[in-house]
């Protein structure tokens, strides 16, 4: 009885909508998929080879570029650069290390997925499945004076200016 009870709940929790909090206990609205609690943290983007190698990608889609050492967006059928002029590093500026000879040496699983919602055909790692709720970006007042060490691809709302705060590797482009 309690395996069949396990089973049901899953398969009942699977088909309503999914709502995630990490690093904290709640969410601020019901309009909301995924939020990030309040440390001096952020989301980190996949790095990809290059743009043109993300097969499939939709508007929408965030990456960190390895060809050119950017963080980019898919909008409008073509890739906007987030980084604006400055081109960013994947060396750790603590350990000298390039972070790509630590992520190549890593097997790759190409089915590797999740879906906060209903999974879907939508091409991505992470894709939150919802049209009638969003992301909330992790929050951090002065991201560039209050995260030590950023890693390259690290995305943040800054509290303080009221801007979308992106770390390339080098330096901190804001965009309002």
């Amino acid at each position: 009885m309690k395996n069949i009870f396990i089973i049901a709940v899953t398969i009942f929790s699977g088909m309503i909508s999914a709502q995630v909090a990490i690093g904290k206990t709640t969410l601020s609205s019901p309009a909301v998929s995924l939020e990030f609690g309040t440390a001096n943290r952020g989301i980190i983007l996949p790095w990809v080879t290059s743009a043109a190698s993300v097969a499939g990608a939709v508007n929408g889609t965030m990456i960190y570029d390895l060809a050119d050492k950017k963080m980019k967006i898919k909008y409008a059928s073509a890739w906007k650069d987030l980084s604006v002029d400055a081109a960013g590093t994947t060396v750790d500026p603590l350990t000298g290390v390039d972070g790509t000879l630590i992520q190549n040496s890593a097997a790759e699983d190409a089915n590797a997925k999740m879906a906060i919602g209903t999974l879907s055909s939508t091409p991505g790692i992470l894709v939150l499945e919802a049209s009638d709720k969003a992301m909330v970006l992790p929050k951090v007042a002065s991201p560039h004076l209050n995260i030590i060490n950023p890693s390259p691809g690290m995305m943040v709302y800054d509290t303080v200016n009221k801007q979308l705060a992106v770390f390339n590797g080098k330096v901190w482009t804001f965009w309002k």
